[in-house]
């Protein structure tokens, strides 16, 4: 199962991506712009994701993503770790967010991730 060991190694793969501890929780900066935090329980992970594409993804997966009613407000997506389905997804995920925090200069710099069945 993708735990938040995987979550902490994918993000500090990222360019410039440092950890940081922020109400009492590991989170992750790119260039000082947090993009995702992991709460206390780590069964799901939080990433930036802007509102009109959050509630098309809560609307297809509720399984995986959801909102807390604190965070409504927010541009941000919580995401369910059981219900993911691969590494891949996961890192899709991570990146997603990644790029909504990095500066333009660091877009380039994001190398491409190998995926299955690539020589």
């Amino acid at each position: 199962m993708i735990n938040a060991d995987d979550i902490r190694r994918i993000a500090l793969s990222l360019p410039e991506t440092a950890e940081k501890e922020a109400w009492s929780m590991p989170t992750f900066r790119v260039a000082g712009k947090m993009y995702i935090t992991i709460p206390d329980d780590q069964t799901s992970f939080a990433v930036r994701c802007p509102k009109h594409e959050r509630a098309e993804l809560i609307a297809a997966e509720p399984e995986k993503f959801w909102v807390p009613p604190h965070e409504a407000s927010s541009s941000w997506v919580r995401v369910r770790l059981a219900a993911l389905e691969d590494m891949d997804e996961l890192r899709d995920i991570l990146v997603d967010s990644w790029k909504q925090a990095a500066p333009e200069r660091l877009l380039e710099a994001l190398p491409a991730a190998p995926r299955p069945g690539d020589a």
